[in-house]
């Protein structure tokens, strides 16, 4: 794996890379912009008018934080369904070892057409990989120039080019579930700390305490930990999720390419 990744980060860095990197990285910024604006309409428009009795209406309470852990739980919520979509897609329409299974058969057969079509049915990046594997496999298997090793290396050398275009697309967008986590419960505790200086200044009035300063104070760092740890939660819960996923579709991708080198070497000698 340490040479798919050598030849992701080279790919990436290349010239043609740069500007889809940047349209990239430009609309995740519009798109962390566009939730915070719109979790700060939400607080001065909707929660500062709901009653003081109403959910809304108390988490209106926990101050000017609030509005900022509401966007970056709806960035979050906005990149899972992102990464959800991207993912189940890269996982494709038929299960990795059930894919291999078949091809495996078509190539112990010989029928490398028939294991091609198998990946236009599989429509995800184990498929992708393979049939870049096996349109490089078809062509070693009429080349006479080359003995079977340096075939193989061809074949090999196609299959981590494929890889090395498809990993990228999976992992993109994950830092910000990582991220994610890490700022929402620092934010959270940084409305909590706003909360609680609120009600030791309550408390610290001369003569008696003023109690709904007090309670609004406690109010106000209770609903800030609340979203902070859930926010967080939920960060830790998807990034954990979108990984293991991504791990299962490599696994499969390298089986794809261990059987691709092993018919070969048994079937072309």
């Amino acid at each position: 794996m340490a040479d798919v990744k050598t030849a992701a980060a080279k790919n990436t860095g290349s010239h043609a890379g740069k500007p889809k990197n940047g349209n990239n990285f430009m609309m995740n910024l519009g798109i962390v912009v566009a939730c915070i604006a719109v979790s700060w309409g939400f607080f001065l428009g909707v929660m500062k008018n709901a009653g003081h009795d109403t959910v809304l209406g108390k988490m209106y309470l926990g101050g000017p934080v609030v509005p900022m852990l509401m966007g970056t739980l709806l960035t979050l919520i906005v990149f899972i369904i992102e990464r959800a979509l991207t993912i189940v897609k890269a996982k494709g329409k038929i299960d990795g070892a059930e894919f291999v299974r078949k091809v495996q058969y078509h190539l112990a057969n010989k029928n490398v057409d028939a294991a091609i079509a198998e990946c236009d049915k599989q429509s995800g990046s184990v498929g992708n990989v393979m049939r870049a594997g096996l349109t490089k496999y078809k062509e070693m298997i009429s080349n006479t120039e080359l003995d079977t090793d340096q075939k193989v290396a061809n074949i090999q050398k196609e299959i981590e080019e494929a890889t090395a275009l498809e990993l990228p697309m999976m992992e993109k967008n994950l830092v910000f579930l990582s991220t994610i986590a890490s700022v929402a419960t620092l934010l959270g505790l940084l409305g909590t700390v706003l909360g609680m200086i609120r009600s030791f200044d309550a408390m610290g009035q001369a003569g008696a305490p003023d109690s709904s300063a007090l309670a609004a104070g406690i109010s106000e760092a209770l609903y800030n930990t609340a979203l902070g740890i859930g926010t967080s939660f939920f960060a830790i819960i998807g990034y954990n999720f979108f990984t293991t996923m991504i791990d299962g579709v490599t696994y499969s991708i390298d089986e794809s390419g261990f059987t691709l080198t092993q018919s070969f070497v048994a079937n072309y000698k």
